[in-house]
């Protein structure tokens, strides 16, 4: 075949990257959608909205937990085989959704999602090591840090005006929708077949599992369960300690012991669950921590501003899909963009600056934000955080992904699968435990030095033991106390101070680890990303320089 031909062939095969694109889209729509839905569900099943968040946390912890396994499982069966039936089980999933009978139900959904997710993840990237090469597979690659922002745009603008108009499980229609297109898509996909020889190392996967839910569990449960000493709400005591900083602790521990079980098996010749080769150069690692930080940020703001317009506001989902449209539009465009710099500007000048950029709004916005998200300087600090924030998600998984070669590419999108799901669920239980916790403790200051405020009203509303609630849902509390109407506007006021209060402190937590992430985006690469290599030539486990990039 002349290469003329091969080109031809090749750009003749765009199809099914149709579907791989849309696979990614699958997943960032269900989880992108659920913050859009959550004023939705706190309405129909009566509980509060970190109960939803438990479900996207139960999301991110299951891929994180599994993805390891999931690359393995499709390097022994087949990537296509076991594509197409992990789609059909998220499908399942997205029934699941639909008819959900209470908020239980919801995170079952999310699990079974999450596990789909864990063999999807890696595939993608393996399906196209196995379909593109050159150019093409530049472009496929970036692709899928331009199809997550894109489901973000569509799930704020098509779930925001689905569950304000329609409803909250037509959402999820959505995704059953798009389920179906990629099986039908992924039948135009090639495939090599799977390696029976290749085993799984079940001591490193249960390791990894349960490092990954002690340290998921734990940090979404701080301020619950109490950050040292444990709080009434705590299961269980630790040596008098909370468990949720024992569970931290014991996740790291874990980790440790996964690594160590993982050299130990790859000297004695054996099939580890994942090639540390892929943690092999402090750029690879480099890169492996700015995306973490920069998944967890986006994740720590996808929920917050759901949360201030839908709860706190008492506001539709179709007004968080406004709100949220500047800083969604904009990681799309950027997501997209960003790979014409490439040939400009180093990994590292990329990522030192976007995650100035991602500092500076924040900061910004912590200082500006009010009760009204659609004001100008608003729009503007989420429009800088959407710059920074769409040029890192495509450039770190870039530099990841050609680092390494393409008998690799399943562990590499493992590792890329862990440490995304892993930095949502994070990001998302941090948000939650940030801002309830700056919350309760402004709330007890504020109530301990109001006078308007006696004791025995406040014994009456427990408002020193609150959640996110608006204003008309306090005053229906405070309906059914001893409070005076001077009282009673006393307390709203209080709690709309508080509140605004601690979106600002948690904002400006979130740019000071915005600001520590410049760290290791100065040792990202000074090459530009390339190809998926086919094989690593040099023995320090740093990457061989791509064709065109520069060493």
């Amino acid at each position: 075949m002349t290469d003329t031909a091969a080109a031809e062939e090749t750009r003749a095969s765009w199809l099914p990257m149709v579907g791989l694109f849309l696979a990614q889209v699958l997943m960032s729509y269900n989880v992108s959608a659920l913050p859009v839905t959550l004023g939705g569900m706190v309405d129909d099943f009566g509980v509060p909205p970190t109960d939803i968040s438990t479900a996207i946390v139960t999301y991110g912890l299951v891929v994180a937990a599994l993805v390891m396994v999931g690359a393995k499982i499709g390097q022994r069966i087949g990537w296509a085989i076991v594509f197409r039936t992990v789609v059909v089980v998220f499908a399942l999933s997205a029934l699941t959704m639909i008819f959900a009978p209470s908020v239980g139900w919801v995170i079952f959904a999310q699990a079974l999602a999450g596990a789909s997710a864990a063999i999807i993840v890696p595939s993608l990237v393996a399906l196209i090591a196995e379909n593109y090469h050159g150019a093409q597979q530049a472009t496929a690659i970036g692709s899928l840090g331009s199809a997550r922002a894109l489901a973000g745009v569509s799930a704020f603008l098509i779930g925001g005006t689905l569950a304000t108009y329609v409803g909250w499980r037509q959402v999820f229609v959505v995704v059953l929708v798009i389920a179906v297109a990629v099986l039908v898509l992924s039948f135009r996909l090639r495939s090599d077949a799977g390696n029976a020889d290749i085993s799984i190392d079940v001591v490193a996967a249960v390791l990894i599992g349960a490092a990954i839910a002690m340290l998921t569990l734990g940090v979404n449960n701080l301020n619950s369960w109490g950050l040292l000493l444990p709080d009434p709400a705590a299961p269980f005591t630790v040596l008098g300690l909370s468990p949720a900083p024992v569970m931290i602790a014991l996740g790291i521990v874990l980790v440790q012991l996964f690594f160590v079980r993982t050299r130990r098996r790859a000297a004695a010749g054996g099939v580890p669950l994942v090639s540390l080769s892929v943690f092999g150069s402090a750029r690879e690692r480099a890169a492996i921590y700015a995306m973490f930080v920069v998944v967890a940020l986006e994740a720590a703001l996808n929920f917050t501003v759901p949360l201030y317009i839908q709860i706190v506001q008492g506001r539709t989902a179709f007004d968080t899909s406004l709100a949220m449209l500047p800083f969604n539009l904009t990681v799309f465009v950027t997501a997209l963009l960003v790979v014409r710099v490439y040939d400009r500007f180093t990994p590292r000048t990329i990522g030192m600056f976007s995650f100035g950029l991602t500092t500076v709004a924040l900061v910004w916005l912590s200082l500006v934000v009010t009760n009204n998200w659609e004001t100008l300087p608003t729009i503007l600090g989420l429009f800088v955080f959407g710059v920074g924030q769409g040029a890192l998600v495509t450039l770190v998984f870039n530099v990841l992904v050609t680092a390494s070669p393409k008998e690799l590419a399943g562990d590499v999108g493992s590792v890329r699968g862990t440490v995304q799901n892993l930095a949502s669920a994070v990001g998302t239980a941090v948000a939650g435990a940030l801002l309830v916790g700056i919350l309760s403790t402004n709330v007890s200051l504020a109530v301990a030095s109001n006078v308007e405020l006696p004791p025995e009203l406040v014994a009456q509303v427990d408002l020193d033991n609150t959640n996110f609630v608006s204003n008309d849902r306090l005053r229906e509390i405070l309906a059914g106390t001893d409070a005076t109407p001077t009282q009673v506007d006393a307390a709203v006021a209080l709690n709309e101070e508080a509140r605004l209060r601690a979106l600002r402190l948690g904002l400006l937590v979130l740019a000071g680890i915005s600001a520590l992430a410049v760290v290791p985006a100065s040792r990202l690469p000074d090459y530009r990303p390339g190809e998926i290599p086919e094989s690593v030539a040099t023995g320090d486990g740093a990457p061989a320089p791509v064709p065109g990039g520069r060493s």
